[in-house]
């Protein structure tokens, strides 16, 4: 609920939008639970199959091909077309296997991944969660509202606390396996 409040309250004269897979639209459900969310969140698409997030989100059939819908590029794609589609200046996404099994790519349970887009960041985030199916979708939600306050900051680019390593990807938090992939350009980055 603190998350939530302080989300909220960043965004002040913003706009929200989400675009969720393995949590069943519990971030938008947590937001509303907050009085006076309305000024801020403008709703969400809950894009638990692959045809969802093709269709609805334009999140390219090929990049579902290739990289499956547990990836960090279908992420990038799932934020950036909930921002678009909902007209919002923030969106957030999540993709991951809250269990009981793994997918065909090899990801095991609990792994995660977070989209974030805003007019000049795209990022993403790989975690490797722990628990059971609930658990992991709670730790998503907690994660998934820390990225928006992290990256809608105000900080200038590059003055985080991760440090870019091999293929973009940057370890930010040793407590959870996290990398993340940037583009402050305004554009997808690969």
């Amino acid at each position: 609920m603190k998350l939530c409040c302080e989300v909220l309250e960043r965004l002040q004269g913003k706009t929200l939008a989400t675009a969720e897979s393995l949590t069943g639209g519990g971030i938008g459900a947590a937001l509303t639970g907050i009085p006076g969310s309305s000024a801020v969140y403008k709703g969400g698409v809950i894009s638990y199959c692959d045809e969802v997030k093709a269709e609805v989100l334009g999140v390219a059939p090929e990049l579902l091909r290739t990289h499956g819908a547990v990836s960090a590029p279908v992420a990038r794609a799932m934020a950036e077309g909930a921002r678009r589609l909902l007209k919002a200046d923030v969106a957030v996404s999540v993709t991951g296997l809250a269990g009981p099994g793994g997918d065909e790519f090899g990801h095991p349970v609990g792994t995660v991944f977070i989209g974030y887009a805003d007019g000049c960041v795209r990022r993403t985030e790989e975690h490797h969660f722990t628990g059971d199916r609930d658990q992991v979708r709670q730790q998503t939600i907690r994660a998934a509202l820390r990225l928006i306050l992290r990256e809608y900051s105000g900080e200038a680019p590059g003055n985080g606390p991760s440090e870019e390593g091999e293929n973009g990807y940057a370890d930010i938090n040793p407590g959870a396996v996290r990398a993340s992939d940037h583009d402050r350009s305004g554009g997808a980055s690969e």
